[in-house]
């Protein structure tokens, strides 16, 4: 993933891969003109711990058929109503309602270029 559009490109797809399988609220930020560690996020709403971990299996699945490497595995645990997965250029960020209410990442990043949005977002 050392490029750019391959960033952009792959956000969207996790994005997606997240809605089909009923993450909430789901976006896609381009934050590489303000960021000095990665191209983009990607943040989604799980219902419960479960789920959490229903979807980072099947995350780890989808970023493993397409050879993505997370050169960071061990910090994609899931526990506190947070769960990340770094694969680099793309920082996955799977949180419950109320972690993502608290730490509202969107409003930090605000300047990032929106790739995707859910059509559940409420604005």
């Amino acid at each position: 993933m050392e490029d750019t559009a391959n960033s952009r490109t792959l956000a969207v797809e996790v994005a997606e891969f997240l809605d089909s399988h009923k993450g909430g609220d789901t976006v896609a930020l381009f934050i590489g003109a303000i960021s000095s560690f990665t191209d983009c996020f990607v943040i989604t709403t799980a219902t419960s711990e479960a789920h959490m971990r229903g979807l980072r299996k099947n995350l780890l699945d989808m970023l493993g058929e397409r050879k993505i490497d997370l050169p960071h595995r061990k910090r994609s645990a899931v526990g506190d109503g947070w769960m990340l997965l770094d694969c680099g250029n793309l920082v996955i960020h799977v949180m419950t309602q109320e972690k993502r209410a608290f730490y509202d990442l969107e409003r930090l990043w605000f300047e990032g270029e929106i790739l995707y949005q859910s059509s559940s977002k409420s604005s």
